[in-house]
């Protein structure tokens, strides 16, 4: 059972590594996206990332329920 899961999670990271370097050649820098917040006063910086957390969250939703459907066939 641990091997399974430890081959799930490597094919996971790879899907990310694979789609992060897509979203890089596609031009869309996580972190960067509209709807994502940085204040700057003197030396302090505070980045809120609300649009790649909801991309993010939704790239994430659509992934998951396809590695859940091919499972439970």
């Amino acid at each position: 059972m641990a091997a399974r899961i430890f081959i799930i999670l490597g094919l996971l990271f790879l899907v990310i590594g694979v789609l992060l370097l897509l979203f890089q050649r596609l031009g869309i820098q996580l972190g960067r996206l509209p709807g994502d917040f940085s204040i700057q006063r003197g030396n302090a910086t505070c980045v809120v990332a609300l649009g790649t957390s909801i991309f993010l969250s939704i790239l994430l939703t659509i992934l998951l329920n396809l590695i859940v459907r091919l499972f439970n066939r």
